[in-house]
């Protein structure tokens, strides 16, 4: 039987199990838009075609599922390219499908042309331009696997107008391609194996590296049982928090640029780092020259391209974690770590007894109140937090303890701001049963702000915290602490966001003080529906501790009055 490449199109979608689509229709992708009206796939029209992009990331994070995004050509496919970005860099499984001009008009000028192809190859894992009919299954069967197989990534597809709308015979299990052949076998070896295992087993000081790998790996169970057999203490990078629950207490917190004081110092005097699933990118190490200097290294990956590329290390074991450490776990020696869990404890213990929630209330409201205040009273619930970047980002990491994995989704590699409010939709569209929470700050809002209408559309129930400071937070704290406060194009003149709430059909409100905090987090969750909750802070409040741009990771700025540093909370 006989279908257009449109109707392909869509019945790939339904057999690859997708559900959800976001997008944006327009000249080049019509045909699709025509054709999806007969299949059981709710599309979501976003507002812009970055925040479709957004969406389906934050889908995928939150399901490990591959989510889908579709735009027209032109400045609909290249507003995806930030999105796109944004899921290379955190190895998120997405699939863009974009529309194209007809094939004959390609290299034209054409109205609304693009060589979108070009344009995303450095930040897809592959991508492809689809001229004919008869190729749109294969592409479709062969992006979804490469998006989700190895290091999961982003994947387009580009299908030109003429492919959509032409015919041809379809039949699903013919279309299927074998896999593209995978990179030469480096698993390494059994004396590699032995070599790691003597490098744990004599260790005094050891820290484990726990990253995003653990979450994509699906290797909670096993770093726990790693790290309690072997007494070994655990520091996460941003994206790897909730691999390993917050509060068991090998838990270090995090580590890097705002990573903990006492987290950064053990990294330092450590005699062996074992990363797990992460990449020793800048904010985790720090001046590399003087990276843990006495730490031997070994680096479980699945991408071999990571191994070596910023840290050099002594023992590389490359495959999937969860498979690496099945096979390292049964050797693994028990040991008797007290004195180096203890050393910890007690370089932790010193700045715990600064926490900024001790402090009595001096009618100053902190971003870091907001943030604690709210996991205190989602603790022990199906939450997940969807965070901007920058200072908000940073605050969250610090003072919301997560215990379940994909608990936190953010934007740690490209580091994308107007992140949370897709992400977060798309968030909800994957687990409707989870309350979800964003936070962001008033310059990362106002960037894909317009989503706000997607929300009201679709009737969902978000809860949305904006950390409003009348700053670019990150960059005004930079300019502080780097540039003599000289404050260039940071202040911001911001809308009342409640009022702009309210324009869309939203339940909003505006809080300012702490006592204020828990009541309103109360009322937003007891509320059937959305509620945008504007947060005046601090205004000069800044992240702390704070490693400068090439400084060694124990070169820390810390907070000038010792009474409000960064700690544990009780």
């Amino acid at each position: 039987m006989k279908q257009t490449g449109a109707q392909i199109l869509w019945e790939c979608l339904v057999r690859e199990g997708v559900t959800d689509v976001f997008g944006y229709p327009g000249g080049a992708i019509l045909p699709a838009y025509d054709a999806m009206l007969a299949y059981p796939i709710r599309h979501i029209l976003t507002r812009h075609e970055q925040g479709a992009t957004h969406m389906a990331d934050g889908y995928a994070r939150a399901t490990g599922k591959v989510g889908v995004a579709i735009a027209t050509s032109g400045p609909g496919a290249t507003n995806m390219v930030t999105g796109l970005a944004t899921a290379m860099m955190d190895s998120s499984p997405i699939v863009c499908i974009t529309g194209q001009v007809g094939s004959r008009l390609i290299g034209s000028d054409a109205f609304q042309e693009t060589d979108i192809t070009g344009v995303t190859l450095p930040v897809t894992k592959h991508n492809y331009l689809v001229t004919r009919a008869s190729d749109v299954a294969a592409a479709v069967r062969e992006a979804f696997y490469l998006a989700k197989t190895g290091r999961p990534g982003p994947v387009l597809i580009d299908i030109t107008k003429d492919a959509q709308q032409s015919a041809c015979e379809f039949d699903w299990e013919k279309t299927h391609c074998p896999p593209h052949p995978a990179r030469p076998s480096r698993r390494a070896a059994p004396t590699e194996y032995e070599r790691a295992l003597e490098l744990i087993n004599a260790a005094k000081r050891p820290v484990i590296l726990g990253g995003h790998g653990i979450l994509l790996s699906g290797a909670m169970k096993q770093v726990r049982e790693f790290a309690e057999k072997a007494s070994i203490p655990v520091a996460m990078t941003l994206l790897g928090i909730g691999g390993f629950p917050a509060s068991h207490p090998l838990n270090l917190g995090m580590m890097g640029m705002h990573g903990e004081a006492w987290v950064n110092h053990a990294i330092q005097e450590a005699d062996l780092l074992l990363a797990f699933g992460m990449r020793f990118d800048d904010r985790v190490t720090g001046k590399l020259a003087s990276y843990a200097p006495n730490a031997k290294k070994i680096h479980i990956e699945i991408d071999p391209a990571e191994v070596n590329k910023n840290v050099k290390v002594d023992v590389a074991l490359i495959g999937d974690l969860r498979a690496v450490l099945a096979e390292l776990l049964p050797s693994v020696e028990a040991a008797d770590r007290e004195e180096w869990l203890a050393h910890i404890a007690e370089s932790k213990g010193q700045v715990a007894v600064r926490d900024i929630q001790n402090l009595p209330d001096n009618g100053h409201l902190y971003a870091a109140h907001v943030v604690n205040d709210l996991w205190r009273e989602t603790r022990g619930t199906e939450t997940i937090v969807v965070t901007d970047v920058g200072q908000r980002q940073m605050w969250e990491a610090q003072y919301y303890k997560h215990e379940q994995p994909h608990s936190l989704i953010t934007s740690g590699g490209l580091g994308t701001m107007g992140f949370a409010l897709p992400a977060a939709i798309g968030a909800k569209f994957a687990r409707p049963e989870a309350e979800v929470w964003v936070i962001a700050g008033d310059g990362g809002f106002q960037m894909t702000m317009p989503e706000l209408a997607t929300i009201a559309q679709e009737g969902l129930e978000l809860k949305v915290a904006i950390i409003n400071n009348g700053y670019l937070g990150m960059v005004r704290q930079w300019q502080e602490f780097f540039y003599e406060r000289r404050y260039s194009a940071t202040p911001l003149v911001n809308p009342d966001f409640a009022k702009v709430a309210e324009a869309y059909g939203l339940r909003a409100m505006t809080i300012n003080t702490r006592a204020d905090v828990v009541p309103a987090v109360e009322a937003a969750r007891t509320h059937r529906g959305t509620v945008v909750m504007n947060f005046c802070v601090e205004q000069e409040d800044s992240v702390f501790p704070m490693v400068p741009a090439g400084a060694s990771l124990h070169e820390m700025i810390r907070r000038p009055n010792p009474l409000v540093e960064t700690a544990t909370d009780a």
